[in-house]
């Protein structure tokens, strides 16, 4: 049993975050859209030869009767989804050195990329249904197959390498096998841990002590009940006037440094700040990304991938911007990533298209395993912390050969998981659930395309 002084210790607790409060402790990603597109095609589109290139493939994501995705956007979430497990390798640096993260610094950005990415796939892909064949409990069906296996698997595999560490918290008070069987089922229904709760098995405070990651998942679920609820009920105008207050008070919030931790790392857990951030965090990225679907008008650009990918990775490796008086520069720094930078690089995205097959395949592989890759690598960079710590190990240039493994098994598992599990759960639920909804929806799309064709016969014949 691997002893308490050197498993993930007190340094991850919130008097480290008071202490060194540039650094956004415990933060995961989230996913933005991992969405799962069921949307039958509206006439409009069926002979638009464009959306066609921009929109060639479908996801492993897809139901039967999805629209077809924007192969560049699933391909920079899935960039963005690799970023995160770099962050995270060097995250394990700062916490084992007691420093600041200082390579990816602004890695944690990229869950308000995800929220953006899942905003405008969701409103992409069931803005035009409602009302027509798709109903609110259709819908959470719907986003419950496409999101859910992956999290019980994460969070077996937290509670396996809860074990591997000890079964102790930061402090080494050692836990009863039957509270992490508790926290295990808490994962899986995703109720979250309220922080000193006795199966908040970690210690530190977080929603999931499990899996960080599914703090941001919970938020994304969150996102999708108001989108059900409300705000696919909204018009043009209205979302637009929500997306802008949306945005003031985000940047309000970075600006200002409401958090108190000189940047937006929050969300991980229940306290009042951290959840209320957390909220706005999701609202105006997920809001911003409705919006641009609905107005979404694809301009010319050559490389789009390349210059987006390009630039994320940029965004993300900026270091920290000191300065807080008379307002926080580093929150200046990541309202414009959030409120201009992101918004841009979906549009310019959406808008380009893969050239060659290769790409295209790429791009989808990305996609593919950028969900996975999200919900499976924390429980083993838990594992990878302990390990840095008791070899007081603190820069890559030390671990190199082991931080490369780690990089390299995340990506082989969630591909794994992805074809050996999630793929095939998803596809038995669909059927299990859907079918019959993807019938109807199947019927609906060839009876537009044929009273599109009869259009488009008569007004042939007329101007002849």
């Amino acid at each position: 049993m691997w002893q308490p002084s050197w498993v993930f210790p007190s340094i991850l607790s919130a008097g480290y975050a008071q202490k060194n409060r540039r650094l956004p402790f415990f933060f995961a990603f989230k996913q933005k859209n991992f969405a799962s597109h069921g949307v039958s095609l509206r006439s409009e589109n069926i002979n638009q030869t464009t959306e066609k290139k921009q929109m060639s493939h479908i996801s492993s994501s897809a139901f039967s009767d999805t629209k077809a995705h924007y192969d560049l956007l699933d391909g920079l979430r899935g960039v963005a989804a690799l970023m995160v497990i770099w962050y995270h390798i060097f995250e394990g640096y700062a916490f084992a050195g007691g420093s600041i993260i200082e390579t990816f610094n602004h890695g944690y950005l990229a869950v308000d990329f995800f929220f953006i990415l899942s905003g405008f796939v969701i409103g992409y892909a069931y803005d035009d249904r409602w009302g027509r064949n798709l109903t609110m409990k259709n819908f959470f069906k719907r986003r419950l197959i496409r999101l859910h296996p992956m999290v019980i698997m994460g969070a077996v595999l937290g509670a396996i390498t809860f074990c591997l560490q000890g079964c102790v918290q930061w402090d080494g008070t050692h836990i009863a096998l039957s509270m992490i069987m508790l926290s295990l089922l808490c994962t899986i229904f995703f109720i979250p841990a309220m922080p000193g709760a006795g199966y908040e098995v970690r210690g530190n405070g977080e929603m999931f002590p499990l899996n960080g990651p599914c703090w941001s998942l919970f938020f994304e679920y969150l996102g999708n009940i108001l989108y059900a609820l409300f705000i696919h009920r909204l018009s043009n105008k209205a979302l637009a006037v929500l997306t802008i207050l949306l945005g003031v008070a985000l940047a309000s919030f970075a600006i200002f440094d409401i958090s108190g931790y000189g940047n937006m790392g929050v969300g991980w857990t229940l306290d009042g700040i951290n959840f209320g951030g957390g909220l706005l965090r999701m609202l105006f990225p997920f809001s911003m990304g409705m919006l641009l679907s609905r107005n979404f008008k694809p301009i010319k650009v050559k490389g789009a991938f390349w210059i987006c990918a390009i630039a994320l990775v940029t965004l993300f490796s900026v270091p920290y911007l000191e300065g807080a008086t008379p307002v926080c520069t580093n929150g200046i720094y990541e309202a414009f990533c959030v409120i201009i930078a992101f918004p841009v690089l979906v549009w310019l995205g959406a808008s380009g298209t893969t050239t060659d097959k290769k790409s295209t395949q790429i791009c989808k592989f990305l996609g593919d395993i950028s969900y996975p890759v999200y919900v499976i690598h924390y429980p083993f960079m838990y594992l990878f912390y302990a390990w840095l710590i008791k070899n007081q190990l603190f820069t890559l240039e030390q671990t190199w050969q082991v931080a490369l493994c780690v990089y390299a098994w995340n990506i082989l598992l969630a591909y794994l998981c992805l074809k050996f599990y999630d793929e095939p759960v998803r596809k038995y639920l669909a059927r299990r659930f859907l079918s019959k909804n993807n019938k109807q929806s199947v019927t609906e799309i060839m009876l537009i395309r044929t009273d599109t064709n009869s259009r488009y016969k008569f007004n042939l014949r007329k101007s002849v």
